[in-house]
């Protein structure tokens, strides 16, 4: 009868015990859930934020403030900061994130006649920053139009 007892109790503690485990597993998995939201917030955050860079730093070079091959380094510096964080984004952004990636190799390979398409490029680019998705079909026409077997 004792060991009935001892045994039961044992069972009670191991049940008991196994319920806590189980409840701190489920504050944990719903921490990580809302940080992962959190973190995914942030990201797109700063990927509008670059992109208002890119804008700021496109009516610049527009307006012919100073010296343009800096203005255009640093627009390319925004297109790829953005790029970045567009790759960090989860949840169905592949396709938004494919075009910006084209746009920023555009960029880079393509200086002398992305730097007359600009105007289009700033267009798109604020379209995206409001959320539009007709943004990122003009950053893809844009990229069309480039001349990719020239310079």
């Amino acid at each position: 009868m004792n060991q009935e007892k001892i045994l039961k109790r044992r069972m009670i503690t191991a049940l008991i015990l196994w319920i806590i485990t189980l409840i701190a597993l489920l504050v944990f998995i719903g921490l990580y859930i809302d940080e992962t939201r959190r973190v995914q917030e942030t990201y797109r955050k700063q990927y509008k934020t670059e992109l208002t860079h890119a804008v700021k730093e496109i009516d610049s070079y527009l307006e012919n403030k100073g010296d343009t091959a800096l203005r255009y380094k640093r627009i390319t510096s925004y297109v790829t900061c953005a790029s970045s964080y567009a790759f960090l984004i989860e949840n169905s952004f592949d396709k938004q994130q494919k075009v910006i990636n084209e746009v920023n190799t555009c960029m880079i390979k393509y200086p002398e006649q992305m730097s007359t398409r600009l105007e289009e490029l700033k267009q798109a680019f604020d379209d995206i920053g409001a959320d539009l998705d007709k943004g990122y079909e003009e950053a893809q026409a844009v990229v069309d139009s480039v001349n990719k077997k020239g310079n």
